[in-house]
């Protein structure tokens, strides 16, 4: 083993207001932040997630090598549609070509990183 996984960076124009989407998607805690980063926590206060404020910031597009993705997240769910309605009540997109296949969708956060909700039948669990 090299290392272990220390926190995910995402880099966007407003950590405030991106940390909220991701707290209320992975069920994290906010640390007190500095405004140019915002930490995400699980339940043991372990660091998860963080926001960095990045000021020419270009939003990622799908599979467009021009505009890279800079992260994407695998987030395990039990239910891909009631997941789906929740992350659109949160401010998510489904992406176009995602075509929505049993086991796994595609979305954009609210400044554009994709991420996908999956299910074990998704993840060959």
């Amino acid at each position: 083993m090299i290392g272990h996984l220390y926190n995910v960076v995402i880099d966007c124009p407003d950590p405030d207001e991106l940390a909220g989407f991701y707290e209320k998607l992975l069920s994290l805690s906010r640390q007190p932040d500095t405004g140019e980063f915002v930490v995400l926590e699980n339940e043991a206060g372990v660091a998860m997630v963080v926001f960095q404020r990045v000021n020419d910031f270009r939003a990622p597009r799908w599979t467009e090598s021009e505009h890279p993705q800079q992260m994407h997240l695998d987030v395990m769910v039990a239910d891909l549609d009631k997941a789906e309605a929740q992350v659109l009540a949160l401010g998510a997109t489904l992406l176009e070509g995602s075509d929505k296949p049993i086991g796994y969708r595609v979305y954009q956060d609210p400044v554009g990183h994709p991420f996908c909700l999956i299910t074990p039948e998704g993840a060959g669990i």
